[in-house]
C-alpha cells in the first residue's frame, strides 16, 4: 500500500527520503508545526531485528479515522510503516503531524503514536538466528479483535 500520507514499505524505511517528501509537501501550507516521530529497532534480547505483518484494510480504516480527527483541528497526520524484516538500528515506523499551532501538533503526535501502538493491525516478530518468532509478550490485543462465539 502506498499513498503519500499512509505508506507501507517492504523492509527498513528510508527515513530521510520519507521525511523530506512529507516536509516538502506541507512546508508551504503556512502551518507553524511539522513534527515527526521515528521508531528505531533496538539491539536487545539477542535479536537481529524485527519482522512485521500488516493487515492493510483495518490499518487504512484506522488511519482514515485519525485523518478526520486531525482535520477537525486543522491538522494533518501521516504514517509510514514496514512490512517484513527490519534489522537493528534501522527504522520500521515514522509518524507525523502538521498543524497551524505547535500545541495541537504536540498533543496529536502523542495521541497518534500511543493509539497506533494499541490499535493498529500490525503483528511483530523477533528475528533470531534466521527465525521469525512471534513477540507475544510485547504484543497487545487490538480492541474489538477476537473470535466470535
Amino acid at each position: 500500500m502506498y499513498s503519500e500520507d499512509l505508506q507501507i514499505h517492504n523492509g527498513s524505511l528510508e527515513v530521510e527520503k520519507i521525511h523530506n517528501t512529507w516536509y516538502n509537501k506541507y512546508k508551504n501550507l503556512n502551518y507553524g508545526a511539522f513534527i515527526t516521530f521515528v521508531g528505531i529497532i533496538r539491539d536487545e534480547n539477542e535479536i537481529d531485528g524485527l519482522s512485521f505483518d500488516v493487515y492493510e484494510p483495518i490499518l487504512k480504516s484506522w488511519f482514515n479515522s485519525w485523518q478526520e480527527k486531525a482535520k477537525k483541528q486543522s491538522a494533518i497526520v501521516f504514517l509510514a510503516h514496514s512490512c517484513g524484516d527490519v534489522v537493528n538500528h534501522t527504522s520500521s515506523y515514522i509518524a507525523g503531524v502538521c498543524s497551524p499551532k505547535r500545541r495541537v501538533a504536540l498533543e496529536l503526535i502523542d495521541e497518534f503514536v500511543e493509539d497506533f501502538k494499541k490499535n493498529a493491525p500490525i503483528w511483530k516478530y523477533d528475528l533470531k538466528a534466521g527465525q521469525r518468532i512471534y513477540a507475544k509478550d510485547r504484543s497487545q490485543k487490538i480492541d474489538g479483535a477476537g473470535i466470535l462465539v
